[in-house]
């Protein structure tokens, strides 16, 4: 609630939000953020991939980006949602900026949560050094079976960049247990946009990066960051490891509820 000067108060501006999980997660994922951001009284649509969560029995070798990035425009569409504020975690930046791109006059504000906005033309594989793609395709490979990227350690997830801080025994438990194999063409298949949502505010929510440390990277030109020195973007961090919505959900909650105000 907010108190004003002559002592009313008002009730916080309430959002319309659009949780969009990384790789391997469906929109059980989002279940504890998703409790906070309601007991705040917002809208809360957390989003089930086809191929992923309990949607996994949906997966097909056809399976790519164009299908996740439909399946976040249905979800807005379907539900007739507008001002809608699109959280992309991880991997999800990639579908999150081609819906955006789709339905630009149903959003309010892209969000990046430990991820970030692919240019068109680009593949998820595109950020990869070419050791890890070679680790990847071996993956898909073999245990994926020609069509999906398992869930891998967390040994190799360290090794990845994606740190586990915040991760205890009962969160890692958790995660593995329900987490399903990524469809492989999500990743391969180029991100294709129009600039419809080019001139959206967009927020960059920073968990395993010190917010300095992003903002040198944007001031150096570094080819993944140097997008984000545009008018449009803000930023806020949730200092924990890559997975917020396991490590720190109240505050990832609170952290999305502040761009509603």
């Amino acid at each position: 609630m907010n108190e004003h000067a002559d002592g009313t108060v008002q009730p916080h501006a309430k959002g319309t939000y659009v949780l969009v999980p990384g790789f391997w997660l469906g929109g059980w994922a989002w279940e504890k953020v998703t409790s906070h951001l309601r007991a705040a009284g917002h809208d809360v649509h957390p989003v089930n991939l086809t191929g992923l969560g309990d949607r996994a029995h949906l997966a097909t070798p056809e399976t790519d980006l164009e299908t996740h990035i439909q399946d976040i425009v249905n979800t807005v569409v379907y539900a007739d949602l507008h001002d809608v504020i699109l959280v992309g975690h991880s991997g999800g930046g990639a579908p999150v900026t081609g819906a955006a791109d789709r339905i630009p006059e149903r959003i309010a504000r892209v969000v990046y949560l430990d991820s970030g906005p692919l240019a068109d033309g680009m593949t998820q594989m595109d950020m990869n050094e070419p050791e890890w793609n070679a680790f990847v395709e071996e993956r898909v490979a073999g245990p994926g079976g020609g069509t999906g990227y398992p869930l891998i350690s967390w040994e190799e997830q360290e090794r990845a960049g994606a740190s586990l801080e915040g991760l205890g025994e009962a969160e890692r438990e958790w995660f593995a247990s329900r987490a399903t194999p990524q469809p492989y063409r999500t990743m391969t298949q180029p991100l294709r946009l129009t600039g419809g949502a080019d001139k959206l505010p967009k927020t960059l929510i920073t968990c395993s990066f010190p917010l300095e440390q992003v903002h040198a990277m944007i001031e150096a030109g570094h080819p993944f960051f140097a997008a984000l020195a545009g008018p449009e973007w803000s930023f806020a961090a949730v200092p924990t490891g890559h997975w917020p919505m396991f490590s720190e959900p109240e505050r990832t909650a609170a952290a999305l509820t502040a761009l509603a105000e």
